[in-house]
């Protein structure tokens, strides 16, 4: 199950589409995807890869709704996401991840940048359906992130559900929704203090600044999408791009 995606010279081609994944493209005003799968989820056993490379380009990534990760016995679903950017720019905005009780998520994302490339990658956690409460198994994240091609960040960590569970407890925290940005701007200094000036003071740089890192929570989801939009607007702008608008309620 896997999607092959290139923009060169901002055309589209797509190289490869092995079903269950799907795409839409549309491109009126910007190139513009949706990416979804048959059934809206991640199964047990799932192995779903999505390669997209850009160069001299501008792309807008979003998913068509929520990715929901079914329950699982024994193995783990795995989404796959590879990058490469070249002279190009990157938006991928995820709908909110959903994991239900007693799933295994493996997300391996890799994003490889040059200097004159820049990006905004955002992932959003749950808690889970509605009457559940961070009830999954295991999601292992494995995030590479390389900038002029050195290593600039690495996430590599086990969330149990049982652990997030009891730390939110013993914490008394009441935000149940996360939000995580991984940020690439042509100037990384004037951005952050963009972000700081306008409330968003849970950012910092990464180990050489060429990203800015960030994470929000929240208890309502309204909440969280109109945070995760205000600074995709603040990011756009920054890049002298009209605001945008993805299509969805």
């Amino acid at each position: 199950m896997s999607i092959s995606i290139n923009f060169t010279n901002e055309i589209f081609s797509l190289n490869k589409l092995q079903l269950p994944t799907r795409y839409y493209y549309f491109n009126d005003t910007e190139n513009y995807i949706k990416l979804l799968s048959i059934g809206e989820g991640i199964f047990p056993n799932d192995r779903i890869k999505s390669n997209i490379n850009l160069e001299n380009s501008n792309a807008i990534f979003t998913t068509e709704s929520a990715t929901k990760v079914y329950p699982s016995k024994k193995d783990f679903g795995i989404n796959y996401i590879n990058i490469k950017l070249k002279n190009s720019n990157l938006e991928f905005l995820n709908d909110e991840l959903i994991l239900y009780k007693s799933s295994k998520l493996l997300q391996i994302l890799r994003i490889d940048a040059d200097e004159n490339s820049t990006f905004f990658y955002s992932d959003i956690l749950t808690q889970g359906r509605s009457y559940e409460h961070f009830d999954f198994d295991s999601m292992l994240v494995r995030n590479k992130f390389f900038c002029n091609k050195e290593l600039e960040y690495y996430e590599n960590f086990e969330v149990l559900g049982k652990d997030l569970k009891d730390y939110i407890k013993r914490h008394e925290n009441k935000n149940y929704i996360y939000l995580k940005l991984y940020i690439k701007t042509n100037d990384n200094e004037k951005f952050l203090n963009t972000l700081h000036s306008n409330g968003f003071n849970s950012f910092t740089f990464s180990k050489s600044k060429n990203m800015i890192l960030g994470s929000l929570s929240s208890k309502d989801m309204i909440d969280i999408k109109k945070d995760q939009k205000q600074i995709w607007i603040l990011y756009r702008s920054f890049l002298e791009k009209n605001e945008f608008n993805l299509g969805k309620n």
